[in-house]
Parts: structure tokens; sequence; C-alpha cells
């Protein structure tokens, strides 16, 4: 098959090499452009990312002399060059908004791995496994925007992976109340440990606006379209603490979920129900989708962040622990990727998902 034509905005920070070297033998995807900041355009991609390549693989040999475009500057050259873009720009989240909408008003499709448009009302935030259906509210976007082929979808917050995707099948049972706390790596900031020294055996209980999105970010992802929106779902009751562990890759959750009286389900039903639990990305087969999309250890020491982060290319979820609990009425354990599933891995995942449903389309 023909290839789409791909362009990574923001590709020498760590998203960006995540992007690089997943895109490296991607069966639908080809890398035809690379844009980062001034500081960097003009140099090639080796060049440019020289002191700053934190990936285990090294640097594909397609990518090496890529020579690095401006992201702001050369738009509209960039956008010659592609079908479609990924954004993992770090900028102001207004500079952000504004940078998506002039691309998609280019007539790019763009898929964010940024916040900035999260909340924009008519801006699709999806988790293929879970809410593949907002993607419709694309439609409205483009009227908006004025454009025919050009849109901004993003994805969720890394965080939340290792938790709404348990959560979700059990919503039938009148969930309420969620309590979660996680334990998130250092790439998740963009850095290692060579460049983070201070976080060798520490733990930092605290990321700036990690929680917030936590809390809320869930409630979209769950909500309805609407007209010309996406309105959130008003249940359950979200509340997070959010620290940063000593671990280079994965992010886990302590999770805690009540039900409404009468309607709790037994421990082999939730079980049941996550074996059972799959989406859109598994019923097309999509290139990046995990077959088993959540994998529960029924071991009490699982998961482990080293052992089971990558678990089907890091793209599946890993679920342990389920049991009752004093307060609430059950307490599990989640781990997700956070560069995989949680950022690149689930931005080109959520690519592939817009591709096979004919919202991206090659020029």
């Amino acid at each position: 098959m023909e290839k789409y034509r791909v362009g990574i905005i923001g590709g020498t920070g760590m998203v960006g090499q995540r992007f690089v070297t997943l895109l490296k033998e991607h069966p639908w995807f080809t890398l035809t452009a690379v844009a980062a900041s001034a500081s960097s355009a003009g140099k090639t991609y080796e060049a440019a990312v020289k002191d700053r390549w934190a990936m285990e693989e090294e640097i594909p040999a397609q990518v090496k002399d890529m020579v690095v475009l401006d992201a702001v500057q050369d738009a509209e050259k960039i956008a010659a060059l592609v079908d479609f873009v990924f954004c993992a720009v770090n900028m102001k989240k207004d500079e952000i908004r504004a940078l998506e909408e002039r691309y998609a008003k280019l007539e790019v499709p763009v898929v964010s791995n940024n916040s900035a448009n999260r909340w924009t009302p008519d801006v699709p935030m999806v988790i293929p496994e879970i809410n593949a259906d907002h993607l419709r509210i694309i439609d409205m976007q483009k009227k908006r925007l004025g454009t025919k082929r050009g849109f901004i979808a993003v994805k969720s917050n890394c965080s939340i992976q290792s938790y709404v995707p348990a959560l979700s099948p059990l919503r039938k049972y009148g969930l309420e109340k969620v309590l979660v706390c996680t334990y998130q790596a250092i790439s998740g900031a963009g850095k290692t440990f060579a460049r983070w020294p201070e976080m060798v055996d520490n733990c930092i209980p605290y990321i700036g606006g990690e929680e917030e999105k936590s809390e809320q970010e869930p409630l979209k992802v769950w909500g309805q379209v609407e007209g010309e929106q996406i309105t959130a779902a008003q249940e359950p009751s979200i509340t997070a603490q959010c620290f940063r562990v000593a671990c280079q890759d994965g992010h886990m959750a302590a999770v805690f979920m009540k039900f409404k009286d009468g309607c709790t389900p037994s421990m082999e039903q939730i079980k049941a129900d996550w074996a059972a639990y799959a989406g859109r990305a598994q019923e097309l087969a999509l290139p990046s989708a995990p077959k088993q999309f959540l994998h529960y250890f029924d071991e009490p020491d699982r998961p482990q962040t080293k052992l089971d982060r990558n678990l089907e290319g890091g793209m599946a979820i890993s679920l342990g622990r389920l049991r009752p609990d004093t307060q609430y009425d059950y307490k599990f354990v989640g781990l997700s990727h956070n560069t995989l599933r949680g950022a690149a891995g689930g931005g080109v995942l959520l690519a592939e998902l817009l591709c096979a449903e004919g919202y991206i389309t090659r020029k």
C-alpha cells in the first residue's frame, strides 16, 4: 500500500524521539518532515539531538541526515510535504493552540500529544479502545475552522492510561467514586537519570497540573458528543495524588473504587469484564493495537514496572491486586508505558484509527 506521509512537529524532544523510532518500520506511515524550534532548525536531525538522544536504540539511519525545519516559520513548507503531522512541542499553551490551529487551517490534520487543546469543546480526546465514536465531532470542528481536511485530534494525558481503561468497562455497574494515586516515571518529564540526577533514590510528591488532569480528563473521555461539542460525563467523581518516582519508564496507579448501593459487581465479574474488553482498535486490527488490551496478573507482586511496562510492545495495560477494601468496594493496581501507550504510541494508534475511519486521507 502507498504510505501516508508524516511530519513530526517537536521532533527533537523525548516524545518526538519516540515518534521517530515508532515510524522507522511502520507499515502505514513514512516520515517525510521533522520540525522543531528555531535553535534546531537547519541542523541535521543527528546534530540537533546529539547530546539529547534518550532512546535505547540508535537514531534510525533514514532520519539522521534529515534537515530539521522550523515548526513555526516553515509551516507552509511542511504542509506541502505531509499528509498529516504529529505534534509534541514544548511551548506555552496559547502558542501551542495557535500553532496546531495554524496547521489545521493549512489543511493538515494534527494528531497532538500536547494538552493545550484537550478541553477545546470540538476537539476529540481519544483513547481508541474507549471512545472512538468521539471522532465524529471532527466534522463540526472543520466547519468552525473552515477547512476541508484539516483538524486537530488529541490523545489524553499519559497518567490516565494506567487506570481509565480498567475503569471503563465497569462504569455500567454504577461506578460512583474513584481515588487514585499515580507513581510516574521520569521520562514523563522528558528526563533521563543522567540529566536529572536529583531523581536517583528519590520520590517527589508533586507534578504540576497532573492531579487536575488525572481527575478531569477521564470525564471528557467518558463523555458524549452533543451537537457541536463533547459534553463531559458527570460520574464517577475522581480524586488524585500524583508522584514522580525513580523509574525511567512506566506509570503505575493505585486505584480505589466505589459503586452505587446495590450495584457492586463480584471480583470474578470484574476480571471477566477486563478479559473481554476490546474496542475499535482491536476490531480494525490496527497495527499498533494490542491484541489483548487489559492483562490481569494473579501474582500478588504484579504488575511490576520493570517487568511489565513493555507488554505487547508497551501498548497493553497491566492490572493486578484486585481485592476488597475497607472504605471503598475494591482496590487494584494498574500500569502503562508512559511514552508508548501514554504518549507517542498512543498518538500513532490514534492516527491509525483516523486513517482507518477515513478522517485522514492521502493528498
